[in-house]
């Protein structure tokens, strides 16, 4: 096929039927134009996908107008916020941007509470608010809001659909951008397209993945690995509305959409469009490695997985180019990095980093982290890395083995070792966590817990510790000095900026006993907050040594757009990286990931060329270096370089 050629004609088809009636003459103008720019590689890569059927053609116009209908309800301000991210393409790796995940109705009870505590977000210096699934699911057990209903309305426990549209206008007038989920992997057994699939109606049928017997899915099975094996074994389940085997990779109530189906792809499509269309920034794509499905592989990260997520970006950059792709990608970290582009996923979750500060945490040991970031932590300049410490979810060990492996390191031996250590079974551990998902073949599982009680403050206060409650604090604010400052958004999970510790009431919830990342979902309460202003405690110690953090940050440029370099100072328990920015202005970060005194060379790190550096949390200057800096237990010095480098 002549390509070219075929996107042309096509496109000259498509214009000659479309229906543009419900846009002005300037309007017209700004669609066409896009449409004209994006086309030919949106028509490449759906006939990849789908270009071996019968019926593209019909699929793709249909797409095509889907986008202009999209474009068409888009409000004026929000198409004003479009060619604003256009002209301003990079604005994510402003050094002003500072994230917050966090539930709707544990953070603040419903959206209209939400709105309320927007004076506490600004204070605590936010600009980037995730709400995690706030859409229609299933009553009881919904995996966490991530089994969707209804993408066009909001769970009736949280609010309306007015209300989210009210709060994600306040949220723009104090400069913060919305980011909202689209879970686009699987919808809930309770969604109209399920509905309508268990009635028997064939076309909804092909939404998903739905098989009369056993033989189908049991080929798949082969290959295939189990999510949440602690619940059921296997990834389909019997439907007996339909009397079909169901494709369920994560839960039986959430089906996996069958993209092989163009018609699946425009349907999404128009959802993502609805979301875009609320006035969100960004959109995390959920279970994203998980969206094709081929026989004989594990179908996760398959290439047309890629050409799909090109393919709703440029859907996206036609008729809501303000919103950007982040991808929830936790897999190995070759195949995570594939995910980010600036055609595909303009932002990425760090898995790697959130691995490996915990698992230097354990060991003292900073080798197989540098190593790891060295190989892994660049990335397009085009792009960012949203770096986070905890979040919603499970810590699963994605480290690279074969990295690893160069530090004399057994990997599966040594995912044992943090698995053990982080729910407490490892002699002389600190943590206090909860084992999810575990495994009853092999014993493998993760790891849950809020960032504090893993950090030891749990441990700290039922001992009436000082001294494990200095150190649980010191490694609270030194991880997050890490995601603050190695470049990228810095992600906060709600509760963590107050030092939130575990939650066990879980366990007396029939709809969550069985699911242990409860433990971390924790509910933020005025008198949590007031709590963290109480002078002299652990959490008013990390409230305020935060904030700290955070006004440094949004001072200095070279927080920013700024290059990374990770640098070895071969010394076990210290991390070390160097940030530069375009105006040469540098800033060496240098982490003790001990809770004894470090010291580390000088000449190692960079400083002895004579040039003058500023710690930026403590009155030392650096100039001349002397042959040896020391480090406190788990100290963290920011060095700032203003001299041209």
């Amino acid at each position: 096929m002549d390509i070219e050629r075929e996107y042309k004609r096509s496109l000259e088809r498509i214009l000659t039927g479309l229906d543009l009636s419900g846009m002005s003459k300037r309007e017209q103008a700004v669609f066409i134009d896009r449409l004209n720019e994006q086309f030919p590689r949106l028509f490449a890569l759906l006939v990849d996908i789908y270009g071996q059927r019968y019926d593209f053609f019909y699929y793709l116009q249909q797409l095509v107008q889907t986008l202009a209908n999209g474009f068409t309800k888009r409000s004026n301000v929000l198409k004003q916020k479009d060619n604003a991210r256009l002209a301003a393409p990079h604005w994510y790796q402003d050094e002003n941007m500072l994230g917050m995940a966090c539930y709707v109705d544990l953070f603040a009870g419903d959206l209209k509470g939400l709105q309320q505590r927007i004076p506490y977000l600004v204070e605590t210096g936010i600009t980037y608010l995730h709400l995690m699934p706030l859409y229609d699911s299933p009553k009881g057990d919904s995996d966490g809001g991530y089994a969707v209903s209804d993408y066009r309305k909001v769970n009736d426990t949280l609010g309306s659909n007015k209300d989210l549209e009210e709060l994600s206008k306040a949220l723009a007038e104090a400069g913060i951008s919305l980011v909202l989920d689209f879970v686009f992997n699987h919808t809930s057994d309770e969604h109209p397209w399920a509905l309508a699939a268990k009635a028997g109606e064939q076309k909804y049928q092909e939404f998903y993945y739905m098989f009369d017997d056993k033989h189908v899915p049991d080929e798949y099975e082969k290959h295939l690995r189990e999510i949440f094996p602690q619940v059921r074994r296997g990834n389909f389940s019997w439907d007996s509305d339909s009397s079909k085997w169901v494709w369920t990779t994560f839960n039986n109530f959430q089906w996996d959409l069958n993209y092989t189906n163009p018609a699946v792809f425009n349907a999404i499509t128009d959802e993502m469009l609805y979301l875009a269309n609320l006035g969100c920034e960004a959109l995390r794509l959920d279970a994203l490695a998980f969206i094709w499905k081929e026989m004989g592989t594990n179908c996760e990260n398959q290439a047309k997985a890629h050409s799909l997520i090109q393919a709703f970006n440029s859907c996206l950059q036609i008729a809501a180019p303000a919103v950007v792709f982040k991808s929830e990608a936790i897999v190995h970290p070759d195949e995570v990095l594939k995910y980010i582009d600036k055609q595909e996923c303009q932002l990425s979750y760090n898995p790697l980093l959130m691995a490996l500060i915990w698992n230097t945490l354990a060991t003292r040991d900073t080798h197989l982290l540098t190593e790891s970031m060295q190989k892994s932590f660049e990335i397009s300049p085009d792009c960012a890395w949203v770096n986070y410490v905890r979040c919603h979810d499970d810590i699963g060990w994605t480290f690279d083995d074969a990295v690893a492996g160069q530090q004399g390191v057994n990997g599966y031996d040594h995912r044992r070792f943090l698995n053990q250590f982080y729910t407490g079974r490892f002699e002389g551990s600190f943590a206090t966590g909860v084992a999810f998902g575990e495994n009853p073949s092999n014993g493998d599982c993760r790891v849950c817990g809020s960032l504090a009680s893993l950090a030891g403050l749990e441990q700290g206060i039922e001992q009436n510790n000082a001294t494990l409650i200095e150190h649980a604090v010191a490694r609270i604010l030194m991880v997050h000095s890490i995601i603050l400052s190695i470049g990228g958004i810095p992600l906060i999970y709600s509760g963590d900026e107050l030092a939130l510790l575990n939650d066990y009431r879980y366990e007396q919830d029939d709809s969550k006993k069985h699911d242990e990342r409860w433990v971390q979902r924790i509910p933020v309460t005025d008198a949590d907050i007031q709590a963290s202003k109480k002078k002299d405690t652990p959490q008013n110690r990390v409230a305020t040594g935060l904030q700290t953090l955070i006004g440094l940050r949004k001072q200095y440029s070279v927080f920013g757009q700024a290059s990374t370099r990770i640098i070895n100072p071969h010394q076990n328990a210290v991390f070390a990286y160097q940030r530069t920015a375009k105006d040469g202005t540098s800033l060496l970060a240098i982490c003790n990931f001990s809770e004894h005194k470090q010291r580390v060379s000088s000449i190692t790190l960079g400083l002895g060329n004579g040039d003058v550096w500023q710690d930026l949390l403590s009155p030392v200057r650096v100039s001349p270096a002397p042959q040896e800096l020391e480090l406190a237990p788990y100290q963290v010095m920011w060095l700032l370089n203003s001299q041209p480098v």
